[in-house]
């Protein structure tokens, strides 16, 4: 009976051993030279997940509270417990507030964050978590380039200075994921003064396939010469369905009807993924 029961646990060992490995083989086979970024549904808020050919993973914002953590088991492989970089783009709590428990879940590697201060409970919180954690931390800056690997990296447009006793929308980190000929641009929740000072640094190099909204499409964001420079193909708008700020802003909608540039709406369809060979992007 007792030799019963002890093969029996082998079996079980091997099985989920095989699992592991198929599990594995899989994720590494879709992939194939693929990059994937997800704007996941986490309600009112931002987080957006992005997984590299190299294999590399990045978390840009975690929404505001734990439901990201069930929204990242949809995109990554159950098994996976480590992430090399994290953003919190600024320490507002619906962007913020989902970190605290992805930092208790997972190993991160590299934390970058805006020079911008918040006052709230949770800011202070998620510092503490990321002072645990011993990740590496780098402060964001214009200019500077995140390596991802295999020819793809996220660049740093904003800020461009320390910005540590502004407004937390207006310090917010600006980036654009770039692979090959595709790009994505994430603005997080920089109002338009913001948006209009990177078009006057240079409308050209904001190009991208794909512009998530700034701040969930709210009318202070998503500027007209912003939206005309970056001319993507498609527009996110991340944002809960019920929220008392009445996002999207009418305003905001028809610049993008303006411009004839389809909108995708986590609030009606769920997580919203994208996906690039380096020369084309297409939604999956």
């Amino acid at each position: 009976m007792r030799r019963s029961v002890q093969i029996k646990g082998i079996v079980i060992l091997i099985l989920f051993a095989v699992t592991l490995c198929i599990g594995y083989v899989l994720a590494k086979g879709e992939r194939r030279g693929l990059l994937t970024i997800s704007f996941l549904d986490v309600g009112q808020g931002d987080s957006i997940f992005i997984d590299t050919p190299s294999g590399r993973q990045v978390l840009i914002d975690g929404g505001p509270n734990s439901g990201v953590l069930r929204k990242l088991a949809r995109v990554s492989p159950w098994y996976d417990r480590s992430i090399d970089v994290i953003i919190p783009t600024h320490p507002d709590a619906d962007h913020i507030g989902g970190l605290i428990d992805v930092l208790d879940r997972y190993k991160v590697s590299t934390i970058v964050r805006s020079s911008v201060e918040g006052d709230t409970k949770t800011s202070q919180v998620l510092i503490d978590a990321i002072r645990q954690e011993g990740a590496q931390q780098i402060t964001a800056k214009r200019g500077q380039i995140i390596d991802l690997g295999k020819g793809v990296y996220l660049e740093i447009l904003f800020p461009d200075r320390n910005v540590a006793h502004i407004e937390t929308n207006t310090g917010c980190i600006v980036a654009r994921l770039v692979f090959g000929d595709t790009a994505f641009m994430l603005s997080c929740d920089a109002p338009q003064n913001i948006e209009n000072y990177l078009v006057s640094l240079g409308g050209a190099a904001l190009r991208s396939n794909v512009l998530k909204a700034g701040h969930h499409g709210s009318k202070t964001s998503s500027a007209l010469a912003f939206i005309g420079s970056v001319d993507p193909q498609f527009a996110v708008y991340s944002r809960g369905c019920k929220n008392k700020y009445g996002h999207p802003a009418p305003e905001t909608t028809a610049r993008f009807e303006q411009f004839n540039i389809p909108i995708l709406d986590t609030c009606n369809e769920g997580t919203i993924t994208f996906v690039s060979d380096g020369r084309t992007a297409w939604r999956r």
